[in-house]
């Protein structure tokens, strides 16, 4: 990046309860006092770029993460960029990591037969605002005799 370790690292999203998102990522190894941070993100690279509204501070003043709300990631791959205000240089990120934290499945019913001694269960997955394919979802179902 030729920003002489000034660069982030451990760039990473956690989105959840569907539309609110926080980005953190690490200052770089040897920014000065005086390197800001600011970010940038869109859909795609060229496209509606917007800087973050709401910064997450460290206790020195620097911008360590950015609040998101009502966020909608449109395609898997969001455009993320952070400007390093000392040197005015733009690093684009690769290298991030979304991670979104599902709420529950939600109308779970339960219904059962004496008869068949057999039971079926149904529930409504959770809403999403990052995976799109419910192939990426996996259940497990813990029957407890009370």
């Amino acid at each position: 990046a030729g920003m002489n370790g000034t660069a982030i690292s451990n760039f990473a999203c956690v989105i959840f309860n569907v539309s609110f998102m926080n980005c953190t990522w690490h200052v770089g190894r040897t920014a000065t006092e005086d390197t800001q941070y600011f970010l940038y993100w869109g859909p795609l690279k060229n496209e509606n770029v917007t800087e973050c509204q709401s910064y997450i501070k460290d206790t020195h003043g620097k911008h360590i993460g950015c609040r998101f709300q009502n966020v909608t990631i449109k395609n898997n791959y969001p455009y993320f960029l952070v400007n390093g205000s000392r040197s005015g240089q733009s690093i684009h990120i690769s290298g991030y990591l979304i991670v979104e934290k599902l709420t529950p499945p939600s109308n779970v019913t339960v219904n059962c037969t004496e008869a068949s001694r057999r039971c079926s269960i149904q529930w409504q997955p959770p809403l999403t605002s990052h995976v799109k394919k419910m192939s990426c979802f996996k259940y497990e179902i813990v029957i407890e005799n009370k």
